[in-house]
């Protein structure tokens, strides 16, 4: 009998057999379940990574911190690059437009001994980012990609550095391949590839076949991301397409029992039911508490205003608490709102698959005046990592 909780999509999906799948080798790195936490803004900090590492391993990857502040010693980009205690393996994402910047950062992050994997972001679709040559844009401009990749792996020594980026800025412009290819010429050790155009930004459905593409295209692991809303997606995705891992986003906003879903299915278990409102709560309370620990009570709270609502979405609360949500400044407030409602729902089976975080709906790219015409000009743009922030 078919569990409420799997979708049409995955109601005949078999879970993993024994050897059926390996663990991803990431350098000296050996990830199983073959499962990352994609970097997003704002949200993968330690508190974050620390409550879904709780529920199942992988890897863990910071959100996106910027080289150039990082160089320069802003406190805030110090911050975010901290790790938690105890907190292994320490996985940051770095972003860059100059390799002469990205050289020096990882020169810090690795002779001060603060990572042990080094995610490079070439697929921020935000147009402050690509209407000054960063992130999505980079990989239009194949000798420059280069550069980056080649001043973050020379000076990484033994921390193994990899790269994430989409297929291209929209379907006229695609550059996932050469992106690939790129990476493996210069020695990255695995790349990740979110499915979808920067144009598309979150929108529609990623297109794994693009992932099958670049799979056959190198010979280094490819992380496949994109529409990973169920554990069963993640064997989907990787039956189909050949991947060796996947790549975790959205799914798992406001659901990071997901990472346990993940375990179980690789490991040829099925996943148990997802927890009711009560044990969500008390889920959704740590996060907050450990959040406040880490950056103080009122910005922590200004930041779960978010996760709040995407932890009670499908459930019946009612529209004064929703609203009042967006107003909390500290935690005691956060649980004081759900002292009434009734903690005894069961997951809605709606909500499995419901959009959380980025908005969806399409984009047309952002990029400097005449930035096509010289794709093969490999000079960063002046001031193209000034205003792309930490997170972004």
């Amino acid at each position: 009998m078919h569990s409420v909780y799997r979708s049409v999509l995955n109601r005949d999906v078999k879970f993993a057999e024994p050897g059926e799948f390996a663990p991803v080798s990431i350098g000296g790195l050996s990830v199983w379940p073959p499962v990352v936490l994609a970097p997003m803004a704002g949200v993968t900090n330690y508190p974050f990574r620390f409550i879904c590492k709780e529920f199942g391993a992988g890897l863990f990857v910071s959100e996106m911190i910027n080289a150039r502040p990082l160089v320069e010693g802003s406190d805030k980009t110090i911050r975010l690059a901290d790790f938690g205690p105890g907190e292994l393996p320490r996985s940051l994402q770095l972003y860059g437009t100059d390799p002469y910047y990205v050289a020096e950062a990882v020169k810090r992050l690795v002779n001060e001994g603060r990572v042990d994997h080094l995610d490079m972001n070439f697929g921020c679709p935000v147009p402050k980012v690509t209407r000054r040559g960063g992130g999505a844009a980079i990989p239009l401009k194949p000798s420059l990609l280069r550069n980056i990749v080649r001043a973050a792996v020379q000076n990484a020594q033994a921390v193994p550095v990899t790269i994430k980026f989409r297929m291209g800025i929209n379907l006229e412009y695609l550059t996932f391949l050469t992106a690939g290819r790129v990476a493996e010429d210069e020695g990255c050790a695995a790349v990740g590839l979110h499915a979808r155009t920067a144009a598309q930004l979150y929108h529609g459905h990623a297109s794994w076949d693009a992932i099958a593409e670049l799979k056959q295209a190198v010979k280094i692991p490819v992380l496949g991301n994109g529409d990973i809303w169920e554990a069963e997606d993640a064997l989907r995705m990787m039956r189909q397409t050949r991947c060796d891992g996947v790549i975790v986003g959205r799914g798992c906003l406001g659901r990071p029992w997901l990472f346990r879903d993940l375990a179980d299915v690789f490991n040829g278990r099925e996943p148990l039911d997802p927890p009711k409102f009560e044990v969500v709560l008390e889920i959704m309370f740590r996060h907050a508490r450990i959040l406040a620990d880490w950056f103080g009570e009122r910005l922590a709270m200004h930041s779960f205003r978010r996760h709040a609502s995407w932890y009670t979405k499908g459930f019946r609360v009612s529209s004064n608490i929703r609203a009042a949500l967006m107003r909390v400044e500290r935690v005691c407030q956060l649980e004081q709102l759900f002292s009434d409602v009734d903690r005894s729902q069961p997951f809605p089976p709606s909500a499995m698959r419901v959009v959380r975080g980025k908005a969806t709906g399409t984009q047309k790219v952002s990029l400097p005046a005449g930035y096509l015409d010289n794709i093969e000009d490999d000079a960063p743009l002046a001031g193209s990592d000034e205003d792309a922030g930490d997170g972004g």
